[in-house]
């Protein structure tokens, strides 16, 4: 297999960590991405590229890097800029303890999309650019509108997507179901509970049965994200939602778990006052494995050798803007510096090194590509 030679050096680390700082500095949760991302074109239009706007809602937008001609692309390096609600508004920035960055987004992901941008720096040096395009987007971390939008415009056969895995390439990506239950009880004076109904304590009981049902599933990952009552007040509640996160293995035929939901709180309902015997589904994808005989992941594997990295390719768990892709066509490889496990925490960090490493692994990735290769699966 022909490669290009590594150009590893030319990734500037402290360009990188001086980039990664500022990005991690501008607050940028769902729906409020405007700054971070004004602040990305100017990067991108300072080092010699050409950033296209592709509108997402009226003040929303994803920031692509295409080559001369969109379709050359045959790998999207794809990157989120939002992040969660910061859990502290007045200390959620940027700082480094050794070779640790801590702050809001270091892991997720504002480190892989980093590494991603130091990746075209280097290459918009370079006036023989690879067939591949930068695609820098909005809304993961709620509805993925940045990532459905670039797939209802731009078509590319495979991508890179830049979510936490350690530096583990993850070619299989579990499935997601998001799951609304809902309780009704008999509202009365809070003095008084014996005379109503508890809507909330209808909902502990049903969780503690699909709770049992899920164990059942060891390779299912199963989350309660939230629990309310309504209403508030000096009142028993009449009113109880629960929405539940679902992660299963790939291979999983998320149908089948979806029926059988179905069936365990219409079972549930005979003995549990309140209950309409109904579940909601709202968000739904599928998992899915791309093939290890793709051209694309073959580099991806020589690249690793040449760098001395181990190669243990993974499933990577948790809801990804890959899902998105892979329902559109494209084979998404999940692959980006951090942990999955320090995402979504107030401790939230990555390794300054490790993502020195990403960015050059992504460049060696992008300069293994030439015309054409990309068109193998």
């Amino acid at each position: 297999m022909k490669t290009h030679p590594a150009k590893s050096k030319d990734v500037q680390p402290d360009r990188l960590k001086r980039l990664l700082r500022d990005l991690v500095d501008i607050y940028s949760p769902t729906g409020k991405e405007e700054d971070i991302l004004e602040y990305i074109e100017k990067y991108l239009k300072r080092h010699g590229m050409v950033p296209v706007r592709q509108e997402v809602d009226e003040n929303r937008y994803n920031l692509l890097v295409l080559p001369g001609r969109t379709g050359d692309v045959e790998v999207c390096f794809v990157g989120h800029v939002d992040t969660i609600t910061a859990y502290d508004i007045e200390d959620y920035g940027f700082r480094d303890e050794g070779d640790t960055a801590l702050g809001l987004g270091t892991a997720d992901m504002k480190s892989g999309c980093a590494a991603m941008i130091e990746a075209f720096t280097v290459l918009a040096a370079d006036a023989e650019l690879p067939p591949l395009a930068l695609a820098l987007v909005v809304g993961e971390e709620e509805e993925s509108d940045g990532a459905k939008a670039l797939v209802d415009d731009y078509s590319f056969p495979w991508a890179v997507v830049g979510e936490p895995t350690d530096l583990a390439p993850c070619l299989g990506h579990y499935g997601y179901l998001e799951v609304l239950l809902r309780t009704r009880g008999k509202r009365v004076h809070s003095s008084v509970p014996e005379l109503g109904q508890n809507a909330i304590e209808s909902m502990l009981k049903l969780l503690l049965i699909v709770t049992e049902y899920t164990a059942s599933s060891p390779k299912l990952v199963y989350n309660i994200r939230q629990l309310m009552g309504y209403p508030s007040g000096f009142v028993v509640p009449d009113a109880c939602e629960a929405w539940l996160d679902l992660h299963l293995p790939p291979d999983s035929r998320i149908d089948v778990l979806k029926a059988e939901l179905e069936q365990v709180v219409e079972g549930a309902g005979r003995n549990i006052p309140g209950l309409d015997g109904q579940v909601r589904f709202e968000d739904t994808y599928s998992g899915y494995r791309v093939s290890r005989n793709g051209l694309p992941v073959k580099k991806l594997r020589e690249v690793y050798r040449q760098m001395s990295l181990p190669w243990h390719s993974q499933d990577f768990r948790s809801h990804s803007d890959g899902s998105v892709l892979w329902t559109a066509g494209v084979n998404p490889i999940v692959l980006g510096p951090g942990r999955l496990e320090a995402a979504h925490t107030p401790e939230e960090s990555v390794s300054l090194d490790q993502v020195v490493k990403a960015a050059e692994l992504y460049l060696n990735f992008a300069l293994s590509l030439s015309v054409g290769d990309g068109r193998s699966s």
